[in-house]
């Protein structure tokens, strides 16, 4: 590793996290990168993934070619959670608890970062994640070393107050709302990571909202939001005199305000508008769920490529969820061409101007979201020029934007 760099760790490396890494990599900021499984080209693990069926996990953690000589592997825990979750072995996956469960492989991830980070020289920043950052954190503040946090969602205390008042209100919806199983050792790890942080990163401004419940005084915010997919080509537009093809895609919860999208559809009526649900059931049985999916068009799960082939087949995008970090569904709505109805608790505020490619509503209030409809049924004839202009904010910020930002603003912090 590089002297004057940073070190980011993360178990999965999930789209953000690449384009973080890219980012540092491009600004000659990294240094290290800690994580479960790295495949590359034509590395031996890329074959042998190739080859073994249940292997195949490891295809959706190949890397860039360029951050090979900066990644360290730790696999173990998630090699035996990939194992386990094949041979249905769910009490050794079983959340928190679980020897193999997710909550185990980042406490390993960060465990390794934070020997790594006790044995190297020169490093000015370590970068980590919510759940991920305690012990590496606790090293790098004994070190002098800066540690920089990302939050990828909305602060643990906000989601409690906020969701808890939605159980109450809709208690037949309480089992699709699985947020309330988190232990309060893991609750209080989370707020020791966000003490210890010396600045935070969040990609909303709801995000960032959501800190003001935190009990204590943080460290400064900057809210990047992250970057849209390359836009739809070709992108045509149905027949303006049918029915109005809205679609969701995501967690089949309350969270993501579903009840309201049924009760706003019920109420304009299902012959004006053809609804697709797109996204898999979480936590126990629902009964008023399982109805209205019987009741329109339901798939459980496509490959990413496929969702967006999809979006390219529809009028309107729905998203009403009552706590987002961010909603990547709704950046990659956009960019295939697809006006989004979300709410303010996600990015929406960020990067929807309302009523010119979007609307935006009020989270939990089914009026509001029957209001944005009925305006879409009467404006038909406008969705194309919306439908471009969603594109237009998809193309001013592809993922390199959110990339370069991440590095500029991290290159200052550790140079300070």
């Amino acid at each position: 590793m590089k002297n004057r760099k940073v070190i980011l760790s993360h178990p999965l490396g999930n789209q953000n996290v690449r384009a973080v890494l890219r980012g540092m990599e491009q600004a000659g900021v990294l240094g290290g990168f800690v994580t479960s499984v790295a495949t590359f080209p034509d590395s031996s693990l890329d074959k042998i993934s190739r080859r073994i069926s249940f292997l195949g996990e490891f295809q959706k953690r190949s890397f860039d070619p360029s951050l090979r000589n900066y990644t360290n592997t730790y696999f173990y825990r998630e090699l035996g959670r990939i194992i386990c979750a094949k041979l249905k072995l769910k009490f050794l996956t079983t959340h928190e608890s679980g020897q193999f469960s997710i909550d185990k492989v980042c406490h390993y991830i960060d465990h390794k970062t934070a020997q790594l980070l006790s044995k190297e020289s020169g490093i000015k920043g370590m970068y980590a994640y919510e759940d991920i950052a305690l012990e590496s954190f606790q090293v790098a503040k004994s070190l002098g070393i800066s540690c920089l946090y990302d939050l990828p969602i909305g602060y643990w205390l906000a989601a409690r107050r906020l969701m808890q008042q939605e159980v109450e209100a809709r208690p037949e919806w309480a089992p699709t709302m699985v947020g309330f199983r988190d232990s309060a050792a893991k609750l209080a790890r989370k707020d020791k990571e966000l003490a210890l942080a010396d600045h935070i990163f969040v990609a909303s401004s709801f995000t960032k909202e959501t800190l003001q419940d935190y009990p204590g005084t943080l460290a400064p915010i900057s809210v990047v939001p992250y970057g849209f997919p390359p836009v739809a080509i070709n992108r045509t537009y149905n027949n303006p005199h049918g029915k109005l093809k809205l679609l969701f895609v995501g967690g089949l919860s309350q969270r993501k305000g579903l009840a309201n999208l049924f009760e706003a559809v019920d109420l304009i009526g299902k012959q004006h508008i053809e609804l697709t649900i797109v996204g898999r059931k979480s936590g126990g049985a629902c009964v008023p769920l399982e109805k209205a999916l019987q009741e329109h068009t339901y798939i459980p799960g496509l490959p990413h490529a496929q969702i967006l082939e999809l979006m390219q087949t529809q009028d309107v995008f729905v998203f009403p969820s009552l706590f987002e970090g961010f909603g990547l569904v709704i950046t990659e709505a956009m960019s295939q061409g697809l006006p989004v109805i979300t709410t303010e608790r996600t990015i929406g505020p960020d990067i929807i101007t309302h009523a010119e490619n979007g609307w935006l509503t009020e989270a939990g209030n089914t009026d509001s979201l029957v209001a944005a409809l009925e305006h879409m049924l009467q404006q038909r004839s406008h969705i194309p020029q919306l439908g471009e202009a969603a594109m237009q904010k998809a193309q001013s910020r592809p993922w390199n934007v959110y990339s370069q930002e991440t590095a500029t603003q991290v290159q200052k912090l550790i140079d300070n």
